[in-house]
């Protein structure tokens, strides 16, 4: 079998000295692979700038891109961000099995973001698809903790603010479906034990961004009172906040039973005892709301704490009753949060 470069059409051959030929010649493929003095004669971007510009990639893309088919988004966002040419972009390799009587095409932007993306998975950088899937169903690229770290780097952004954004990782991922696929338990203890012990900063860290992460995509990143879904104009962030319902401070635990989507309004009235949930899923307002002056508690002419006494509807809950809130979580809100004189 032999090895050919192919340009998609004739008019975007390129004219001059530097490419008269779309085949390379014997001499040429001695001192170099056929791939790389495609990458060469293209002036195609290094691997290693291939690289970093996947981990911002990713980043972007809240920490998962698909796999590098045809068709994909991702493919033509990242040759954009190089400014490749028509040329570069559709340009491929072609290797003739003669016995065989075939040709096979390989497009060469395609193999070179497979093998930056390979090259970031043996560093540790990111997870293959064939790692992912097992975690998420999904055949995709991840980023690992690593590979965040890396990201954030690359783009001038403190570390102190990763555990704010919405980026998933493949560890925190992993936290997250550990979290939703536990049994859920009949007698339930909303309080840990473990808090009172000295465990790694890095897995306590981990283990509260799996919390989130849990908890925000068990309700489609939406407010379980208001229906509120709204990210931020990066996509690095969404507008829900994961709420412990027995909270940190009297050591809650990090368990999707202990845990539900709100927006940061709701979140703040919840955690203040303004209103709680009932057994049956529903808002109950503390009846402390007769006692607010007048226009308090007022967004333009929309009284938010009203509105929640006046609906008496259930909240918006995940799909899976096994990761609703847990009555023994509720319980204990009502009667050591909730103002209910």
């Amino acid at each position: 079998m032999i090895g050919r470069v192919n340009y998609p059409h004739p008019k975007l051959l390129p004219s001059g000295d530097n490419l008269k030929c779309a085949r390379f010649t014997k001499q040429h493929r001695t001192f170099m692979s056929y791939e790389g003095g495609m990458l060469e004669e293209l002036k195609m971007p290094s691997r290693k700038d291939v690289e970093e510009a996947l981990l911002i990639s990713l980043f972007k893309h809240q920490g998962v891109i698909k796999e590098f088919g045809s068709g994909e988004e991702i493919v033509d966002e990242i040759a954009s961000y190089f400014t490749l040419s028509e040329l570069q972009r559709n340009a491929f390799l072609e290797t003739v099995y003669r016995k065989e009587n075939r040709v096979k095409k390989v497009s060469l932007w395609h193999r070179l973001l497979f093998r930056a993306a390979a090259s970031l998975a043996n560093e540790d950088m990111v997870s293959r698809p064939t790692e992912t899937i097992h975690l998420t169903n999904r055949r995709e690229w991840m980023l690992t903790e690593k590979g965040f770290d890396t990201a954030l780097m690359l783009m001038n952004i403190p570390e102190a603010k990763k555990d704010t954004l919405g980026i998933k990782s493949f560890e925190v991922q992993q936290v997250v479906k550990k979290i939703t696929q536990n049994q859920r338990p009949e007698h339930y203890n909303p309080f840990s034990e473990e808090k009172k012990t000295i465990k790694i900063e890095r897995e306590l860290r981990l283990r509260a961004r799996g919390f989130r992460q849990a908890v925000i995509e068990a309700y489609d990143y939406t407010c379980a009172v208001c229906g509120m879904k709204m990210y931020s104009p990066d996509f690095l962030s969404w507008e829900v906040e994961a709420a412990h319902i027995v909270p940190h401070s009297f050591m809650g635990k990090d368990d999707i039973w202990n845990g539900i989507a709100l927006c940061r309004l709701h979140h703040w009235a919840f955690d203040t005892g303004w209103f709680t949930l009932t057994n049956d899923l529903k808002t109950e307002v503390s009846p402390k709301i007769r006692l607010l002056p007048q226009g308090f508690g007022v967004l333009s002419n929309f009284d938010f704490i009203k509105a929640l006494s006046e609906k008496n509807t259930p909240i918006i809950l995940p799909e899976r009753k096994e990761i609703y809130p847990h009555i023994n979580a509720i319980n204990w809100h009502r009667e050591n949060v909730f103002f209910q004189k």
